[in-house]
């Protein structure tokens, strides 16, 4: 019986342990200024590879160097990546994931989390709904909505159900 309730409270201990660890992690972030900041870009097939590199398009200088994470079966993704960077895509430390909307972002944002739960490097993550998403999340928008530190949406209607999200127009 003792041994039980030992069990017992060591479980609620690591129960609490991860969400106040989760809660530092998701918690509003004071962003200093940097010269560059390393980015990891999930590419999905089809329209979230375009959507996305429209996106990339668009950001500054600043956000280099820019790492992708791409299925291994997705050969036009990767040559539309390829031509874009003219690069051979790489992976490395990132300190943002960027992401629109596939489903592999998901676990990828999963573990960026972990990285911060864990203590090993703080990962800010930014989910762009795709702009064909005009009045409803996405699976992954419904699930990273909580997960990401910024929530951007492109249609005022998103903004109006979701306003812990960021409306900035047509981005892409």
């Amino acid at each position: 019986m003792v041994s039980v309730l030992i069990l017992a409270a060591a479980a609620v201990s690591v129960a609490i342990l991860l969400a106040v660890r989760l809660w530092q992690v998701l918690r509003p972030l004071h962003v200093t200024p940097r010269e560059s900041l390393r980015v990891l870009i999930v590419a999905g097939s089809g329209g979230h590879t375009t959507e996305i590199l429209r996106l990339v398009g668009s950001l500054s200088r600043a956000y280099s160097p820019r790492y992708y994470v791409i299925a291994e079966s997705d050969e036009m993704s990767a040559k539309k990546i390829h031509s874009f960077e003219r690069a051979r895509a790489k992976r490395d430390s990132t300190n943002e994931v960027l992401c629109n909307g596939p489903g592999t972002c998901v676990p990828i944002c999963v573990s960026a989390l972990l990285l911060g739960i864990l203590g090993i490097k703080k990962v800010i993550i930014v989910y762009v709904e795709s702009i064909c998403r005009v009045e409803t999340l996405s699976l992954s928008g419904k699930i990273l909505f909580h997960l990401s530190h910024y929530f951007i949406v492109q249609w005022p209607a998103l903004k109006e159900k979701y306003p812990k999200s960021v409306y900035l127009g047509r981005i892409v």
